[in-house]
């Protein structure tokens, strides 16, 4: 591991930028065009090279706005470590640990950039399988970009089959080891949920109990926690979270593409039940129970007999 004020090639060590369960990242300066750049080492620094180029090689064939850059990956003095685009700012977790939860603008703005990154991944057929606040950036200038490919595969067949990620903003299905695109658009609709209601969907100490609760998919719709957001907004979040695989959203464009329906609703408008029908979100095919207090109806129930909540 690195010291502050060493020299690592032609990169001098500045401070700690930070430590996860795949490596610790430093931010150094390049000596020789004075630029500031991160450098991360991973804590496994033996076994197959080509093991250690995996993430490399993963950023290597992505470039967007809203994905950390990569610049090489270097091996010092028997250190493996990748050198990447240095973003001046704070990490998405640390901005709700300090604000809790965001207002609605702010959060899509910020969504809508980390979508747009997980786009362009997926369109390389790019699984990240760990996306969560920690591993979201966001610039003093408010550019949002995506970080730590360190969990990443390239898509083989229709699944990656290993079992990594955050438990609580983890899809039923990526718990099985049989991740897909849509579990990546799972996670997005957790954090998501965490921006809007400064709470997770589900939460539980125990990994085991996580892994119930999201398999059942019976969680609070964020309206009935923040009575600020739209319906329309907190259906499109239910969708994106839905423990079944096949009414998720497949794809960040199509989450994307709803996200702007919503965001251009007026609530005073008299064609607004016209904009509502063109949401995707309503395309859900009811459960067997109400939204609002989730006791069992009628599949032909206009509203709940218990709460009288209209569905």
């Amino acid at each position: 591991m690195f010291l502050l004020g060493q020299a690592v090639g032609k990169y001098q060590i500045l401070s700690n930028l930070g430590s996860g369960g795949f490596g610790t990242v430093f931010l150094a300066r390049d000596a020789w065009i004075d630029k500031k750049v991160a450098i991360k080492v991973p804590h496994r620094q033996s076994g197959d090279f080509d093991d250690l180029l995996q993430e490399p090689r993963l950023l290597a064939a992505l470039d967007h706005a809203n994905i950390v850059g990569i610049v090489t990956a270097e091996r010092v003095d028997g250190v493996f470590f990748i050198v990447m685009e240095y973003v001046k700012g704070e990490s998405m977790e640390a901005v709700l640990d300090r604000e809790k939860s965001l207002d609605l603008p702010r959060a899509l703005n910020y969504i809508v950039q980390i979508l747009k990154g997980v786009e362009h991944a997926h369109q390389a057929q790019i699984l990240h399988r760990d996306l969560r606040p920690a591993n979201v950036l966001v610039s003093e200038s408010g550019v949002v970009k995506v970080a730590d490919f360190g969990t990443s595969r390239f898509l083989e067949k229709s699944h990656a089959t290993t079992v990594i990620g955050s438990p609580p903003y983890m899809a039923p299905e990526q718990f099985q080891g049989r991740a897909v695109l849509a579990s990546d658009i799972y996670s997005v609709g957790v954090i998501l949920y965490q921006m809007l209601t400064g709470t997770l969907p589900y939460f539980s100490p125990n990994p085991a109990q996580i892994e119930r609760l999201v398999a059942q998919g019976r969680c609070t719709p964020p309206k009935l926690r923040n009575q600020q957001i739209p319906r329309e907004v907190s259906d499109i979040v239910m969708k994106a979270i839905s423990a079944d695989v096949s009414e998720r959203y497949q794809r960040a464009s199509e989450l994307l593409e709803d996200l702007a329906t919503a965001a251009d609703i007026d609530h005073k408008a008299t064609e607004l039940d016209d904009i509502r029908k063109r949401l995707k979100a309503r395309e859900v095919p009811k459960r067997g129970f109400c939204w609002h207090c989730r006791k069992p109806l009628h599949a032909r129930s206009d509203s709940c007999p218990f709460c009288g909540e209209k569905q």
